[in-house]
Formats: structure tokens, sequence, C-alpha cells
């Protein structure tokens, strides 16, 4: 089959399935019935991933605007290859869990064609070569997640805020509605939007004959060609878009909020999509630039990646930090999905100084590669987990009993093995993942003198693995025992998550069936990363049996507030923001004013006034004014004539 075609099925199978439940909005029965052709389009999209699988290492370009330099350029490596599996698989299953979530919903057509157009926009990024082409599928994201974040525009149900209701800390009111997460979502991204699109632009300018397409580029001869101030700069901005659409610091506050939206929206949001795309990106392009070769011939590159590393650890640590003190359910899950976003960072970061290499692949890379699988796949079934609890309990706050466990127990299951799978208890998946990433920062600590990475590291994944207990404990364990009840059967959402779940023992026979994977995975065999592991399960089984500490429940409410971040983003922010829009009002007030209203049509006026005034019609008066020019003119033929 031509490649063409599948690419063309690929993105477009989805937004085409989704037009005619968009089209019906007004047909409330045919609404009804068409949710499961805006899935089947997704489904499309995963044959046609799996079918390019057989195509390795390609580029395929298609004319767009040739005169600019600048095509439709789509490439099939290594990590595009395999995304894009990744992205429509977990898309696909949670559009079939989201047939039973979703049914009934007010507002369905909105919500299949931006779930759609969400998907299809991603699988653009994850395939595309040119970064323009990758800018396209970038915003087509962001506006996606507006609709979806805002779906339930209503406000009108306290269990779709974020915040407890009423609670107010100074002049701040620390509940937040759907309507107000959705703008949030997309003020914070486009603020990143701005300096990463101007980073494209002036790469487009640098680059010889214009070709941006991120494979191809001479990133060499570019980067040494604008000098160190050039690289940071240029960078920098580049990254500043793919730390706000991954909620990194200081740009984490709209992840939070938006968990107003519907639980498959967060689950999608969460793993293969959105905040995972600004990762990717990173790897992707690093690949590419591969710093570990041009750090050294390339002045300012390893400041660049020095800050990613720094930006993405800290991110990590502050988001497994404020997880703990969380008891909403979604708010705490993204807490700890902003912290596995900046081990990803800070991991791929690291590849500017790691030079080992499996089958030809940065081994720095290649962990914050795997490692992103390992959490997509986990992430998204605890998500879909808690859909069903907040269904059933008709609460967005972590409550559950060993009677809860009891009657969910599909769901009592999938949140066991996820929450283990995910934090790095030997010898289940993401142990061995995150044994190769200790082993990256051990490199740094050895041969860079690089204490911090390691210590953060450690210290993030200890409280994460307490976190993910935490949550484990409090929703089927420990928790209070839920108000309401509602257990009807819904075996598409149960079947959401144990399909979702069961990747995770693909993943783990993978690890040890691919040779760049085995390679990988012998760091779980060294003591050290036994050490950390049984540092790990201690710290699960801690906070599983206690997770509730009274003692520390004000440096909890302190992390359940964010450590006040949310001030920053809600009123230090704007304050400054109109500051500088009025300075920049009174500016144009007075550049209108001196051209347009005042002091230039003013002295206009006057001018024309005074030419007006000898505009009076007298011979005499014409006459004296002649004579008059021509004496000054003679006084200083004259004067000019006596000077030397």
């Amino acid at each position: 089959m031509n490649v063409s075609y599948i690419f063309l099925a690929l993105f477009l199978a989805p937004v085409v399935s989704s037009v005619p439940i968009a089209l019906a909005y007004r047909r409330r029965g045919l609404v009804e019935k068409l949710p499961p052709l805006s899935a089947f389009g997704i489904f499309v999209s995963l044959i046609c991933s799996i079918m390019l699988l057989h195509f390795p290492d390609r580029t395929f370009s298609y004319p767009w605007l040739p005169q600019l330099g600048i095509d439709f350029v789509l490439r099939t490596d290594y990590l595009s290859s395999l995304m894009g599996v990744v992205t429509a698989l977990i898309a696909f299953i949670i559009a079939v869990y989201g047939l039973d979530y979703m049914k009934g919903d007010y507002r369905l057509p909105w919500y299949w064609f931006f779930f759609n157009l969400f998907t299809a926009s991603m699988l653009l990024v994850v395939y595309s070569d040119n970064l323009f082409l990758l800018f396209v599928g970038w915003e087509g994201l962001g506006i996606a997640s507006w609709g979806l974040i805002g779906h339930w525009y209503r406000d009108d149900d306290d269990i779709t805020f974020v915040g407890v209701p009423g609670r107010k800390i100074g002049p701040h009111l620390f509940c937040w509605p759907p309507s107000f997460g959705g703008w949030r979502a997309i003020s914070t991204i486009r603020l990143g939007d701005v300096p990463m699109f101007l980073a494209i632009a002036a790469l487009w300018a640098l680059s010889p004959e214009h070709d941006i397409n991120i494979s191809q580029m001479p990133w060499e001869e570019i980067l040494a060609g604008i000098g160190a101030a050039g690289t940071v700069l240029i960078l920098t901005m580049f990254l500043i878009g793919l730390f706000t659409k991954s909620a990194q610091l200081p740009f984490s506050e709209w992840l939070m909020t938006a968990m107003t939206g519907p639980t498959t929206v967060s689950a999608l949001l969460h793993s293969a999509t959105m905040v995972a795309a600004g990762a990717f990106v990173f790897m992707k392009v690093s690949w590419y630039i591969q710093p570990w070769e041009l750090a050294a011939h390339v002045p300012g590159l390893e400041v660049v990646y020095l800050l990613a590393l720094l930006v993405g650890l800290l991110s990590a640590l502050y988001g497994a930090l404020v997880a703990t003190g969380m008891l909403e359910r979604k708010v705490l899950l993204a807490a700890s999905t902003m912290s596995s976003l900046g081990l990803m960072f800070g991991t791929a970061a690291a590849s500017c100084w790691i030079h080992e290499e499996i089958a030809g692949m940065n081994l720095a890379l290649l962990v914050a590669f795997w490692y992103m699988v390992v959490h997509a796949f986990a992430k998204a079934t605890l998500f879909l987990v808690s859909g069903h609890l907040i269904h059933a309990t008709h609460s967005r706050f972590s409550e559950g009993d060993l009677e809860l466990a009891g009657r969910m127990k599909t769901a009592f299951v999938a949140t066991l093995i996820a929450t283990t799978f995910l934090v790095g208890i030997p010898p289940l998946t993401a142990y061995w993942v995150k044994s190769a990433m200790d082993e990256v920062m051990e490199h740094l600590l050895l041969h860079e003198y690089m204490l911090l990475p390691l210590a953060l590291l450690l210290a993030t994944s200890i409280t994460y693995s307490a976190i993910l207990a935490r949550f484990f404990s409090l929703n089927f364990f420990k928790g209070e025992k839920p108000h309401h009840l509602h257990l009807e059967r819904l075996p598409l959402m149960e079947l959401g998550y144990l399909a979702m779940v069961s990747v995770l023992f693909v993943i783990l026979y993978l690890l040890f069936e691919r040779p760049e994977l085995v390679e990988l995975a012998h760091a779980g065999f060294k003591l050290s990363s036994l050490a950390v592991g049984l540092a790990v399960l201690v710290a699960f089984l801690v906070a599983f049996f206690k997770p509730r500490v009274a003692v520390l429940s004000k440096i909890g409410t302190f992390f359940n507030d964010r450590m006040y971040m949310p001030f920053l983003n809600d009123l230090v922010c704007p304050v400054v923001g109109f500051a500088v829009a009025r300075l920049v009002d009174y500016g144009n007030r007075g550049i209108d004013a001196f051209f347009n209203t005042r002091v230039m049509p003013t002295l206009f006026a006057a001018l024309s006034k005074r030419i007006r005034a000898i505009q009076v019609g007298y011979l005499r008066s014409y006459t004296r004014i002649v004579l008059g020019l021509v004496m000054i003119f003679l006084i200083g033929v004259a004067v000019w004539g006596v000077l030397p």
C-alpha cells in the first residue's frame, strides 16, 4: 500500500469520523448513536500506525510551500514509529472507555470532535520532521485542549471543579470551575507558543536553503554560526514552549486545574498527548542535535541542556511533594504526571554528557523514551480507574475502603498493578527503566561531578512511590467510607483500564526481548539499583499502611495548596501583565496623541493658519512679501561676501 495513503488515513480518519456527530448536534437521537463511529476513526489511525512500523528510518516529503523551503515532511524513525503506536493505542482504548463514560452527556458532538482532533494533532506532532508542520499539530493540541478541559462550561456541578469549595487564602479563592480551567490552559500554553514559534522562525532564517527538517538540519553549522548567546537565546525560547506544554516549573498550574475536564480527557492529556508532547519533542530534537557530540564544538549548547536538566528534576521533585498532600483523585495524579515529565526532561537533558550508546542510540534518550512509554500506560490506567471511582462514589476526593475494593475488584486489581509497576519496585516494569535512569545520573556524578541530579532523582523516586501508594490506600484500603455508592455495571469502562494495564506486562516482556532494551535492563542487576528499588518498596509499603500522618497535616495542607503557586498564576502574573498592558496602552496613546490627535495636528493647523493669513488677495501685500525676501537674500549675499 502506498505510504502516502497510510499517512492520509492516519491523520484524517479521526477528524473525518467525528464530523457526522458534530453536524448532527441538533438531533439528539442520532447523536447518541454516532460515538462508535468516532472511536472507529481512531482505530483506523491505530492500524495505520502499526503499518508504519515497517518503514523504519525513512523520510517522506510532499510539496507544501516549496518557494519557502517548507514541505510536508514526515519521518518514521525509532522514536516516531513507536510513539505513534503508543498514542493511537492509548487514544483508542480511552475512546472505547468513553463510550460508556460519556453516555448521555449534554455536549457529545463537541466532545467527540475535539477528542479526535486532539488525537490527530498529537499524531501529526509525532511524525512531523518539518518544524513548521510540527507546529501546526502543536497548535491543534492547544485548541483541542481548550475545548476538552472546559467541556463542562456550565460550571453547575461541584464534581467537575478543582479545589475545596469556599476555601480562601488571603484574597484568593482556591477553587476553580471548568470554564476557568480551559481558559487557564490555553492562556498559559499560548505564553510558551509565541517564543517557540519565534525560535522556529529564527532557525528557518538561519538555516541554509531554509531547511528546517529536524533530521536534516545542519545543527552544528547553525548553532556555531550564531555563537553562544544566539544558541542560548534561540534554544531557550524553543524550550519555553516545551516547558509550558509539559507543565514544568513555573508553568505547572494549568495542569492541575485542567482536571476540571472529563476523566477521559485527563487520561489522554496525561499519557500519550499534550503534556507528553513537550517531552517527546525535546527527545526528538536532541536525537538529531546530538548534544553529546556537539557540546564541545558549539558554545552555549551545554548551558541550554543544563537548564533543561535542572528545570526537569526540580519540577519532578516539586510535583511529587505537592502530590503528597492532595486528596482529589485526579489532581494527585496530575501532580505525579508533572513529576514524571520532569524525570523525562532531566534524563533526556543528561544525554549532553552521556556518550554511551546502545544499538547506535544514546542511552539517556533511550531511557527517557521508554520511561515515557511505561508511564503512559500506567498513568492512563490510573486515570481511567479514577473516572470509574468518581462515577461510583460521586466524589472527586479519595475515599474508599476494603468493602469498596471487594465490590470493585477489577478497579482494585488494575490500580494495584499500575501503581506497583510504575513506581520502580523490583522486578516490575518501571524498575528496569528507572535503574537505567539511576545509572545515567550516577554517570553525571562520577564523570561530571554533578551531585544534585542524582540527589533530586532519588528524592523524587522515593516520594513518588509514597504518593501512588497513598492514592491506592485512600481509594481501596484506608480511605473514608463513600457517602454515595452507585455500582452500575459499565463493561466498556472496565475493559478500558484492564486493556490499558495489560500493556505493562507486554512492555516488561519487551525489556528482555528487544536487543536495545536488554542492555538497558541490565542496570537493574546492579547492587545500587537494588538498594534504590528496596527503598522505593519500603516507601510504598509505609505510605500504603499509613496514608495519613496527623503530625504532618499542616505540611500536607501547604503541599495541597501547591506551595501557593496559584498566587503566581492568578494574582502576581495578572497584576504584572495588566501593568505592562497599561504602560503599552499609555505608550500607544502618547504616540497617537503626538502624530494623530494633538502635537502634529496642532502644529500643522497653526502653520496652515499663518499661511492662510498672508493669502488676502491684495497685490500690495504680495509685493511686500517678495521685496522682503529679496532684501533678506541680498543681505545674506553681502554678509557672505564680507566674511573671509
